[in-house]
């Protein structure tokens, strides 16, 4: 069983999701007790996405929420670096693409927008990645994350990290079919930039108009972001 450190090289990273990939929509749904259809919902009303538009579902997994996604009548296109999470998702009938977030397979300009859903903290350089990620989106084109954070009460952020992240983790590890991949997905939710933070790593990757939502308390948030060549400025990030 593969686990990777919170170095992230990505030969770990794709090894550790490989070996959970055929599990790791019920193991989702089991830690998350079920709040993962939930966020999946919400961050599709941020995405927004609309019939003829092209959006990138990055970091996609099993593809999961790019079915969800696609049900806007979009063309959605799952990417993943883990060969093992496309094929946990074999069975969803949308397109998916072996695909590394810091050389993207793709011509530039070629998407109207760009999804990334709790997997952007398994980037080994988030600012590469994300100027990687310009590139292939059309001017004004957005970007949607949706990834673990930080409660924003002090006492409801110190039950999330002494009592909530332990007690996930204990059920991944019980329901996966690679327990240590949970206790690196534990560490990584711990060692990951609270929003501000995220935001500013975004707005320094040469998006603009950042802006975030909270989900459960803080411990899960969207943000949301404009490639220059479109005014954000009448958008507000509501769902």
């Amino acid at each position: 069983m593969a686990r990777a450190s919170l170095d992230k090289d990505p030969a770990d990273v794709a090894a550790m999701f490989d070996d959970v990939g055929k599990r790791y929509d019920r193991t989702n749904s089991v830690m998350t007790f079920g709040f993962d259809r939930r966020w999946r919902f919400i961050t599709g009303r941020v995405l927004d996405a609309r019939p003829g538009e092209k959006v990138l579902d990055l970091a996609a997994g099993t593809g999961v929420s790019t079915e969800e996604y696609s049900r806007s009548g979009a063309w959605c296109v799952a990417a993943d670096f883990s060969l093992g999470m496309l094929r946990g998702g074999s069975h969803r009938k949308v397109p998916k693409v072996a695909a590394d977030a810091l050389r993207l397979p793709f011509a530039d300009s070629s998407f109207d927008a760009v999804t990334i859903s709790f997997g952007i903290r398994n980037f080994v350089d988030t600012k590469a990645a994300l100027v990687e990620i310009a590139r292939v989106v059309k001017p004004g084109g957005r970007l949607v994350v949706c990834e673990m954070s930080t409660p924003t009460f002090p006492p409801i952020r110190f039950v999330y990290r002494k009592v909530m992240l332990p007690l996930l983790t204990w059920v991944g590890r019980r329901v996966s079919s690679n327990p240590d991949a949970y206790v690196y997905l534990f560490e990584s939710a711990l060692t990951w930039p609270n929003q501000r933070r995220l935001a500013e790593i975004i707005a320094d990757s040469g998006w603009r108009g950042v802006e975030w939502m909270n989900l459960m308390f803080g411990a899960v948030a969207i943000h949301r972001a404009w490639k220059p060549g479109d005014d954000p400025a009448a958008r507000r990030l509501t769902a």
